[in-house]
């Protein structure tokens, strides 16, 4: 009953804590309210008109849907390179950046599952995906075991850094008998979620695009580029806007993580690329699609052109020391790569896959303004889920919130 009491007063410390803030931060949370507000909209309307509403056609079934829960994933598993510092190696300095990776990777996972929702036209048939009651074909089924990876990596970053503030809040220390094995486990899963995902793609051998042994490695190497370089980004506004202050030296080494990371992603962008234009095959058709266009078809040009030069120009400004530990320029090029990563794993990967079709058929596809809707509403959704989990977890971790004692947050 003292726990439960305990927990009670977290739930109401928490809510106080969410509700309250500066103007800034009031008109940042009633911003993506609005945001979600237009993509539930957006929603409703392929929930009426069905996929028509969308780009997708019998040609091509996945597009920015599947794109953006590919991409999220690796942005999820990527909260293993702050974990396994920390907790298996135990850097000090990851320590204060930790938390706030597993609170991205949730509000990610989160993001994840309901791309899944919306790319299967809608909730009704979800229950498909139930075991016991849905035909789940498990172990055959490679999404079978994409539901249990991505659903087990949620709970085990919900109930590691749950444990670990519900004991601060209580001012008291995590006992590391408790969390080391959940931690040590969530290293694992992490990498299991990427390759479980790749081979999804990597599977498929009528689609010569996907079916690369390289797939998988490469998934792993832009998915550490990319998740850490968008915790290099959050941790800079979290440090710019509230009083949890993170240090130069914890950004550092993180930046190492995403430069090295960056580097082996490009070596392995150059490979693919060899392979695929050094003798060319029909197998290369779909390369040659995105890359310069088939037949007079290429809807996907602006965007690859886009993702290399900026995914080099990151790399390369990376590698140099002196411009990595310039932070204004690390931020800038964490950007670039992250949108860069984005785009390659998003309409780089998914698209060129269905194109050409099984007789040689293009159908080019293009996202609908009503999937752009509910894309921006679902990442509004992870903007908000995770801004209430941090500005929880920063209250705990800073002292502000703990039992017994009045929160004292005003104006964050």
């Amino acid at each position: 009953m003292g726990q439960l009491k305990v927990l009670k007063s977290l739930i109401v410390d928490s809510l106080d804590t969410i509700t309250k803030g500066s103007k800034k931060y009031h008109i940042w949370m009633g911003s993506l309210t609005l945001i979600m507000l237009v993509g539930m909209y957006c929603y409703s309307i392929q929930l009426d008109e069905g996929l028509s509403a969308t780009g997708l056609t019998d040609r091509v079934s996945w597009g920015l849907y599947i794109s953006n829960f590919t991409f999220l994933v690796g942005v999820a598993a990527a909260a293993v390179m702050l974990v396994m510092p920390t907790y298996v190696l135990k850097d000090i300095d990851f320590k204060q950046a930790v938390l706030i990776g597993e609170g991205l990777a949730v509000a990610a996972l989160i993001m994840c599952l309901a791309f899944v929702v919306a790319d299967m036209g809608g909730p009704s048939v979800l229950w498909h995906m139930i075991p016991g009651i849905g035909v789940f074909n498990f172990p055959a089924s490679m999404l079978t075991w994409d539901v249990i990876v991505l659903n087990g990596y949620l709970f085990i970053n919900i109930s590691i850094p749950f444990y670990i503030l519900f004991r601060h809040y209580q001012n008291k220390e995590a006992k590391k008998s408790v969390y080391l094995p959940g931690a040590i486990l969530s290293v694992f899963w992490a990498v299991a979620i990427h390759l479980v995902t790749a081979f999804l793609y990597q599977g498929l051998q009528a689609r010569p695009f996907w079916n690369n042994a390289l797939l998988g490695p490469r998934f792993l190497a832009s998915a550490f580029a990319a998740g850490p370089a968008l915790i290099i980004l959050v941790l800079a506004i979290i440090r710019n806007f509230t009083e949890f202050k993170i240090k130069d030296k914890t950004i550092k080494k993180i930046a190492m993580i995403v430069t090295v990371a960056a580097q082996i992603n490009l070596i392995m962008l150059v490979s693919e690329l060899f392979k695929e234009f050094y003798a060319p095959t029909h197998h290369s058709e779909s390369a040659y699609y995105l890359f310069f266009g088939l037949h007079g078809k290429d809807a996907l040009l602006p965007w690859i052109w886009t993702a290399i030069p900026l995914n080099v120009l990151a790399t390369v400004m990376l590698t140099f020391g002196k411009l990595r530990n310039n932070l204004n320029v690390l931020y800038f090029c964490c950007f670039i790569l992250f949108v860069a990563i984005w785009i390659e794993k998003g309409f780089g990967l998914i698209v060129p896959g269905f194109i050409p079709g099984p007789y040689g058929k293009i159908v080019e596809y293009l996202p609908t303004g009503i999937e752009v809707g509910v894309t921006i509403g679902i990442w509004a959704l992870g903007a908000f889920v995770f801004t209430i989990l941090a500005k929880t977890a920063i209250g705990i971790e800073t002292g502000r919130l703990r039992y017994g004692q009045k929160n004292i947050s005003e104006g964050q």
